[in-house]
């Protein structure tokens, strides 16, 4: 257990070096503390030994630790309303008219904000087809061409275990519109089940394979929105080290763990902050990753964030990405809710 004193210290030290990026000695943070720096010392080695501080290189100053953090953002969000922020931050609005802009908008305004990273993850695209055609391309190579509702298309090759004629494919197409137009492909593959026993056998495999195909095409894998990475060369701590910045781009180029954190984040309540490794995602220990859900007419149905340096300044942080979270929810819910999030599932597919 620490005591407020030693909790006092660490929070000096942390800001300190937050502010100045470089590591904090005993006799800074005498000028701060009427302690001897004798009696700093022996609680900086206290914080030492219980790993939330630590001595890079031979320097006899102290830099905070992934835990060291952990602890100081847990007493921040413990003891802070983020309710209130300034007039230059509060200005700031996302359009509503348009949902794409919007979240495009949201992840401009967290990156200049910041000056680091923002991050968005768009809702799960809808998988909903208007009409499907199936074009004979030669011997066992059929193309599948599905229309989405918002006119977007989407081609994919199927190989049949037998040829067709282009009039059997004509028959599959007149089929899965005049039944099916309007549907997911998860509830046409239902309901496709209890027709197959009235298809010829050869038309059901045809069938499957279009299934099959159209859930790939109009998968459900979010779209992540990213501005401002870039940025993060301007930070020294990253951009010091060829290696390290060379792991942190590969975050944003792979975006799978990206897309793999913020899935998770969506699913809690309020800000969330992972340093330096918290995440099994975004393991770099020079990186955190500060999130919030947002949501259209009180349904949650999207996660976005900063990245940037572990040093970071995450008092200033945490609450621009909390008001950024509302207004963003405001805006795809300020008039149209629904409809707004449907156009938004299926205009995310390009980012």
């Amino acid at each position: 257990m620490m005591d407020d004193r030693a909790h006092a210290l660490l929070k000096a030290l942390i800001e300190r070096y937050i502010a100045d990026g470089q590591p904090v000695g005993s006799r800074t943070l005498s000028k701060v503390f009427e302690l001897s720096p004798a009696t700093i010392r022996n609680v900086m080695s206290d914080l030492e030994d219980i790993g939330l501080i630590h001595s890079p290189h031979t320097s006899a100053g102290r830099v905070p630790t992934p835990k060291g953090y952990r602890l100081f953002v847990d007493r921040i969000l413990a003891a802070q309303s983020f309710e209130l922020l300034s007039d230059e931050q509060v200005k700031h609005t996302l359009p509503s008219t348009d949902p794409s802009r919007a979240v495009s908008a949201a992840a401009s305004l967290l990156s200049n904000l910041t000056q680091f990273a923002g991050v968005v993850l768009a809702p799960k695209r809808a998988q909903v087809f208007e009409h499907i055609e199936f074009m004979r391309l030669s011997e066992r190579r059929i193309l599948l061409i599905i229309v989405t509702p918002e006119g977007d298309v989407q081609n994919r090759i199927l190989t049949p275990p037998r040829d067709y004629e282009a009039t059997e494919l004509i028959e599959a197409a007149n089929f899965f519109n005049h039944h099916y137009s309007g549907l997911p492909f998860a509830d046409v593959r239902l309901a496709l089940t209890k027709e197959l026993d009235r298809l010829r056998k050869d038309m059901s495999h045809l069938m499957q394979a279009a299934i099959d195909a159209g859930d790939q095409a109009t998968d459900d894998f979010d779209s992540v929105v990213i501005s401002g990475e870039r940025r993060l060369l301007d930070v020294s701590d990253l951009a010091s080290d060829l290696d390290r910045l060379r792991r942190t781009f590969s975050v944003f180029e792979k975006k799978t763990e990206l897309l793999q954190l913020l899935d998770v984040s969506r699913s809690a309540q309020g800000v969330q902050i992972y340093i330096g490794g918290d995440s099994q995602f975004v393991s770099m220990e020079d990186l955190s990753v500060v999130t919030a859900p947002y949501g259209v007419n009180g349904q949650v149905v999207g996660t976005l964030g900063v990245i940037g340096p572990t040093r970071m300044a995450y008092e200033r942080i945490i609450p621009i990405v909390d008001i950024t979270s509302r207004l963003l929810s405001n805006a795809l819910s300020h008039s149209g809710g629904q409809t707004h999030l449907n156009q938004l599932k299926s205009s995310e597919s390009n980012h």
